[in-house]
């Protein structure tokens, strides 16, 4: 490569001073003009050569060489010598067509969208075919557009046709600067408006640049048919500055480019003080792409998951995101989800990404970590929801069950006491009371244990029902301030319930107190349940209070257990419980 450019430099250096002869002398044109034209094709040269050195597998740098050599030997096609002028006239406006396709190319060399490849192939097929069909039928009586009153002579000529000449010159003009022209300003616009942010900021200064090269070529199909309200100096002119801008475009493009990887450099100073959750945004600034994600791979789960842990869908073929893996020793580390537009760009994603290899290996151990905790969440939520199940089995089983068969029994013994009463037995008699009064114990204990284990009016009522229930079976005063009147998930009701029971139970056994105040209230998505008493104070959750199990039902719904007890005198129990909106 590096021997290629050494002999391209010379070549477009003398090239340039070649066609800067051939203007001023054939032409006799002002050396300022000379020098623009000139200086059109070397900024063009210099530019691609630039990226090409930059990027040599990508083609733009080679497309803006062509262009470049092409705009320069253009000016040979008004040399006096005849072969000369026929060669390059038939072949200097590929110029017009390699900046077209360069401009379209950009940044990745290739022309992606299906009517941009068209108008491409179109535009080179239009500056091959038009100006070889001119040469067939022109001599040097004819005058040619862009020529002004210098006659050349067509080693193509077949006949001369001054009116196919003319007719054939007008239709060119027409469909390349007019048609064409006008088609491209149209994808390019469409382009802009479509791209990404990040690709519009790339893009905006080259587009817009041709975009101006082509307003200037509509205005000439334009000023063909009719007369120009400017000065052909001024037309000139616009058209060297467009131009010069395409190629200085292209290297802002590049120096951004160039700018954005130099700030890899403040990207590491700043993760060494960002939290892994805080490295999506530092990497995103970094790569100067605000959409980018970044998900890291869980082995012991074998996917990709977000920083807390949940697992993440990676985007397939979508047309507006790409993906990046990232591996570490050979094993996936982490995937960025990202503009494709980067993708343009691999030593900036190769640069970010190696300054942030630890900093991601640490996020990942994080997401990996969070995602173990999830799971333990989700066991204790599991074995808290299956003890609930248990207990309405065992519940369902005492009810139905043995207490059924008690109350059976109950029954029967009273039929017996009843039939007794004709042949009266005292000692009979009393057995019989002793033994109704015992199994009638046996079943309220039953019941009351069933109502402890779970009761039934909380799974066919509900919490405000169970809890009113609880109230009236208290041994001292309750008051029930607020409870929800409408029906919420079963394992919010039970936790609810069982914190408002134990917390019952507490003041019952430990606090000597006078009064209680129970209130379950839906506050933002969550359901607060308060347990407070007037009592002796000093409990704890740890204190062998039986309120310990209550913190694992609380968190396990997501919910957060605390109390309030200073030895003073008086505790509140608190449960802040999620329950949906």
């Amino acid at each position: 490569m590096r021997p290629l450019f050494l002999a391209l430099v010379p070549a477009g250096v003398a090239l340039a001073v070649l066609a800067y002869e051939v203007q001023v002398d054939s032409l006799h044109s002002p050396d300022d003009r000379a020098v623009a034209q000139v200086a059109v094709g070397l900024s063009f040269l210099l530019a691609g050569l630039v990226a090409w050195w930059r990027r040599p597998a990508n083609r733009l740098g080679a497309l803006m060489v062509a262009a470049g050599f092409a705009l320069l030997l253009r000016q040979l096609r008004y040399s006096h010598d005849a072969l000369a002028f026929t060669l390059f006239f038939a072949l200097g406006d590929l110029a017009y067509a390699l900046v077209a396709h360069s401009a379209l190319a950009y940044p990745s060399g290739r022309v992606k969208d299906r009517v941009e490849r068209w108008l491409v192939r179109v535009g080179y097929a239009a500056v091959l075919v038009f100006p070889l069909a001119i040469l067939f039928f022109h001599d040097e009586r004819d005058p040619l557009v862009g020529f002004g009153p210098l006659r050349r002579k067509s080693d193509f000529l077949v006949a001369r046709q001054t009116d196919a000449v003319d007719l054939l010159q007008k239709a060119y003009v027409a469909f390349l600067f007019g048609l064409l022209a006008t088609l491209f300003i149209v994808l390019v616009a469409r382009r802009l408006v479509t791209a990404s942010p990040r690709s519009r900021r790339l893009l905006a200064p080259l587009l817009l640049a041709g975009i101006a090269v082509a307003l200037r070529a509509v205005f000439e199909s334009v000023f063909t048919f009719v007369d120009r309200p400017f000065s052909v100096e001024y037309l000139f002119w616009w058209q060297v500055a467009a131009f010069l801008a395409l190629p200085a475009a292209l290297l802002v493009g590049l120096l951004r480019a160039r700018l954005a990887r130099a700030s890899v450099g403040d990207l590491v100073v700043e993760l060494e003080r960002t939290p892994p959750h805080g490295l999506r945004d530092a990497l995103a600034r970094g790569l100067g792409d605000p959409t980018l994600e970044v998900a890291f791979w869980l082995p012991e789960r074998q996917v990709f998951a977000d920083g807390n842990g949940r697992p993440v869908a990676l985007p397939g073929d979508e047309p507006g995101r790409a993906v990046t893996q990232l591996a570490h020793d050979g094993e996936p580390l982490a995937v960025l989800v990202h503009d494709p537009a980067l993708l343009d760009e691999p030593e900036l994603i190769e640069a970010a990404t190696a300054a942030a290899r630890l900093a991601l290996e640490n996020a990942r151990l994080s997401a990996e970590l969070r995602a173990q905790l999830d799971k333990v969440k989700e066991s204790r939520a599991r074995i808290v929801s299956a003890a609930d199940a248990e207990r309405r089995r065992i519940e369902r089983d005492i009810h139905d069950g043995a207490q059924q068969r008690l109350v059976a029994l109950a029954l029967e013994l009273r039929l017996a006491q009843r039939r007794l009463e004709s042949t009266p037995d005292p000692e009979v008699g009393a057995l019989l009371a002793s033994a109704v009064d015992a199994l009638q114990v046996a079943v309220d204990e039953l019941r009351e244990l069933a109502r402890g284990v779970h009761p039934a009016i909380l799974t066919e009522e509900g919490l405000a029902a169970a809890l009113e229930s609880l109230v009236l079976r208290a041994p001292l005063p309750v008051v029930l301030e607020v409870v929800p009147d409408e029906r919420l998930a079963a394992e919010v009701e039970a936790a609810a319930y069982f914190v408002a029971c134990e917390g019952l139970a507490n003041v019952v056994k430990h606090a000597d107190a006078a009064a209680v105040v129970i209130s379950a209230r839906r506050e933002r998505g969550v359901l607060v349940v308060e347990v407070t008493d007037d009592g002796i104070g000093g409990t704890k959750v740890n204190g062998g209070s039986g309120l310990n199990g209550l913190v694992d039902r609380v968190e396990a719904l997501g919910g957060r257990l605390r109390i309030d007890s200073p030895p003073s005198g008086g505790t509140r129990i608190v449960a802040e419980i999620p329950c949906g909106s």
